[in-house]
């Protein structure tokens, strides 16, 4: 999995207001930072794009990695330079290129002078265990944060996939400052991770060891093993 990178930009005017994607956040502003298109897009084989954009070969995104936040893992991947962003936030065990659609998506959004954003949390990967809705709601915050701040964002909208439905529930009903600048939320194959476990046969003991340890004051010390083979979670998640 490649993340090529890209830096150059250029200003133009906004497209038509009657895009697919701008009635979905009702209106557009009337001038977005258009990123230059590279001429030099992997041509031959059945792998490759033509027309330049943020795809150039299959599974090979141009973009700008960033940090986002004081922690090593927060890490954020854009692709295309424009002043309003879809942000992805994955489900369970994601990371960067969660999903198949994520670049046809790239596609898309880049036509409508849009970036799509791809962002770690300390929950990606195998760090959901020891998270929460709350430090992923906090982590969003500053990734919203970064973009107004540093990136002069026009609003933003959350994509949601799993998981991340939940995130971007959590995240809502904070009402944080940055909330402000959200201007839509998709949620797409939300799912509740409690229903699921409900369903598991060993759920009950766990819960009965997890409430004790939270009733001693252990509710950061992990819980053993079998309450969740893939991977480290506390008593308290």
């Amino acid at each position: 999995m490649d993340l090529s990178t890209s830096s150059s930009s250029s200003f133009s005017s906004a497209s038509s207001s009657s895009s697919w994607f701008s009635g979905i956040v009702r209106g557009r502003s009337n001038s977005v930072k258009m990123s230059n298109k590279n001429p030099a897009a992997a041509s031959g084989g059945a792998d490759s794009v033509s027309g330049g954009g943020p795809i150039t070969t299959k599974k090979q995104f141009l973009g700008v990695m960033f940090k986002y936040g004081p922690k090593s893992v927060q890490v954020a991947f854009k692709t295309g330079d424009y002043k309003q962003q879809v942000i992805f936030i994955g489900g369970l065990t994601d990371g960067f290129l969660a999903t198949d659609y994520l670049e046809p998506l790239a596609i898309a959004l880049d036509k409508e002078k849009w970036s799509l954003v791809q962002f770690l949390l300390s929950s990606s990967y195998s760090g959901y265990g020891t998270s929460s809705l709350r430090q992923d709601a906090t982590e969003l915050d500053q990734l919203i944060s970064y973009l107004i701040n540093k990136e002069d964002s026009e609003g933003v909208v959350l994509l949601g996939h799993s998981t991340g439905c939940q995130d971007i529930v959590y995240y809502m009903r904070t009402n944080a400052a940055c909330s402000r600048a959200v201007r839509a939320a998709i949620l797409q194959a939300p799912v509740s991770d409690r229903e699921y476990k409900a369903t598991l046969p060993d759920t009950a003991s766990m819960i009965d060891l997890a409430s004790n340890m939270i009733s001693e004051g252990r509710e950061s010390e992990l819980m053993p093993r079998e309450a969740n083979p893939d991977a480290p979670i506390t008593a308290f998640r």
